[in-house]
């Protein structure tokens, strides 16, 4: 999947709009040594969404609810109706103020040093969203976000749930990509309106120019044995239970390696790229499918019931520097 996100890079830098305004997709590497193990670089100068958000919450707002309590509250509703759901995500939310502008704020103190990092976050959080989107790429917290504290750009990582895979989870993932009113408080005064909005639709329109292109690189994944196109019970169980989403051994095996509930069923990969292709196709203008993706993305009935996260401590610093965030992630 990083080998596709950087092919998919590349096409952007190759496109004119999209080139004169830095939209690009930030990878990282990954050397596979044998069908269960590898390397991955260690992507420097960077910190998770989760580690820089939650402390500064508690900084900025000291009287708002602590990260567990709003946990609490909308997991505690998570059986009933939508209805009640969203009147509970809504006060929540009235008592947890977003905190993300302080990023920018803290770390640049030069003002035009302070505006180019954050159009840098802006310029790579559309281009990223709207891939995402394409790709049906899910599963994207905040350990999954990294922030680069010298560029401003976003990094992401753990692409094991792509393909719409979201949607068969225990609670469902029902939003294109990510855009929180944390993700959306980085953004600054005008939010998704602007760069924001303007970045989505030229990175949009870039990737339906190269839409031939894009299929010819994902069709390659058809034929790779490392790649499951659906997720085993196994896999399945795992996620949404504070578990990591990284494959195991009994995931990324050939096939004939496999437990049987592992091995790719015929057509997944017809339906997946099915998927792709149809929406990168022309049926609605660029400017209002981006339109629709932001509404979806924002809306308080979706995030109202998507998965709120485990109660759990995350492991401290100390213990993820020494083993490196990118493994842990």
């Amino acid at each position: 999947m990083e080998q596709v996100f950087d092919q998919v890079s590349e096409l952007l830098k190759a496109n004119r709009s999209t080139r004169q305004r830095n939209l690009s997709i930030r990878t990282y590497r990954v050397l596979p040594l044998s069908n269960t193990a590898g390397v991955i670089e260690f992507v420097p100068n960077t910190m998770p969404l989760h580690e820089y958000l939650m402390p500064a919450h508690e900084r900025y707002y000291p009287k708002d609810l602590k990260g567990n309590q709003c946990r609490k509250e909308i997991s505690d509703v998570q059986t009933q109706s939508v209805e009640v759901r969203v009147k509970k995500y809504i006060s929540v939310t009235d008592h947890f103020h977003p905190v993300m502008r302080y990023f920018f704020t803290e770390r640049f103190n030069d003002p035009d040093e302070w505006f180019v990092k954050r159009l840098a976050y802006t310029r790579s959080t559309a281009a990223i969203s709207i891939l995402g989107h394409v790709l049906g790429l899910g599963d994207r917290h905040g350990h999954n976000i990294l922030l680069d504290a010298k560029s401003g750009e976003v990094v992401h990582i753990d692409l094991g749930i792509a393909f719409e895979m979201g949607r068969v989870l225990k609670i469902p993932e029902v939003v294109p990509f990510r855009l929180t009113r944390d993700i959306v408080d980085g953004m600054g005064i005008t939010k998704t309106e602007g760069v924001f909005r303007r970045c989505c639709e030229f990175t949009l329109e870039a990737l339906r120019k190269e839409v031939y292109s894009i299929m010819t690189i994902l069709d390659v994944l058809r034929y790779d044995p490392l790649y499951s196109w659906s997720i085993s019970p196994v896999r399945l169980a795992k996620l949404q239970e504070g578990q990591s989403a990284a494959p195991d051994a009994a995931d990324v095996g050939n096939a004939h390696e496999r437990p049987k509930e592992a091995v790719n069923e015929p057509g997944e990969a017809d339906r997946a790229l099915t998927v792709v292709n149809k929406k990168l196709s022309k049926t609605l203008s660029v400017t209002a499918t981006v339109n629709d993706l932001i509404n979806q993305a924002s809306d308080k009935r979706n995030l109202a019931v998507l998965f709120s996260g485990k109660l759990a401590e995350i492991p401290s610093r100390q213990w993820l520097t020494q083993i490196g965030w990118a493994a842990y992630a």
